[in-house]
Formats: structure tokens, C-alpha cells, sequence
């Protein structure tokens, strides 16, 4: 089956939203990196198998919604310290597939802002092209 983008619409938005709460330097990103940012989860997730990523779909759609049976707004619409209320709950929830899914979403936020190479220059992350060969030298 053809892959199709999975970050748009509101999605998008949902994901955007997110990963600045868990990632706060994803906010400063001029909209060239915001775009290899998603450029970087949507490779990973074209490997992903379909139910992998309507499993994502659904968790997304859970984030953005629960929140508005008690708080009567969806996560992207939330102030910022309630959507970190919110992402808390979700990482001590009851349900081991609620945290589950959290850990999930936080790894894809944290590829988008530190695996991109403009990130890894400003933090200082040399990666070596040899892989772990130098460990193996001594």
C-alpha cells in the first residue's frame, strides 16, 4: 500500500502542539525546520506498518480529545501548563498502553527536534561515520 503523509491537518497541529510541551526549543524553529523536523518522523513512519500508525492516529486522537470531557477544550486548544497536566496524567495513567502511547509520541518529538542536524550542531553532536569502531581501538 502507498504511504500517504500522516502529519497533516490537524494532526499536524495536534503533533506541533505536543512536541513543543515535551521539546520546548521545537517552538523556535523557523518553518524550514519545522518542515525537516516532520520530515524526519514522516520517513520513520513510512517504514512503520499501517497499524502501527492507525494505532498513532488513534493515541493522537485520544491526546487531543480527552482532555475536552473535563477541561471542555482539546489538548492543542489548552494553556500551556494544563497540556503539561494533561501529557503528566497520560505518563502515570493506569492503563499501560496510555503510557505506552505517550512514550511513543514523546520518541517521535524528540526525533523531530534533536535528530535534525541543525539541532545536533547547536548541542554539539558529532556522530562519528564509523559507528562505534573507536570504542574498539583501545
Amino acid at each position: 500500500m502507498l504511504y500517504t503523509a500522516f502529519l497533516t491537518g490537524g494532526r499536524r497541529t495536534l503533533f506541533l502542539a505536543f512536541a513543543a510541551r515535551v521539546a520546548p526549543a521545537m517552538r523556535a524553529l523557523d518553518a524550514g525546520a519545522e518542515a525537516r523536523a516532520l520530515a524526519l518522523v514522516e520517513d520513520l513512519l513510512a517504514d512503520r506498518p499501517a497499524r502501527t500508525r492507525r494505532e498513532l492516529a488513534l493515541f493522537l486522537w485520544l491526546v487531543r480529545w480527552v482532555p475536552a470531557l473535563l477541561l471542555l477544550r482539546p489538548f492543542d486548544r489548552l494553556p500551556p501548563a494544563r497540556q503539561d497536566a494533561v501529557i503528566g496524567w497520560l505518563q502515570d495513567a493506569p492503563l499501560a498502553t496510555l503510557r505506552s502511547g505517550l512514550w511513543g509520541l514523546k520518541t517521535l518529538a524528540f526525533l523531530a527536534y534533536y535528530g535534525s542536524p541543525e539541532t545536533g550542531e547547536a548541542i554539539g553532536y558529532r556522530p562519528s561515520k564509523t559507528g562505534n569502531t573507536f570504542l574498539h581501538a583501545r
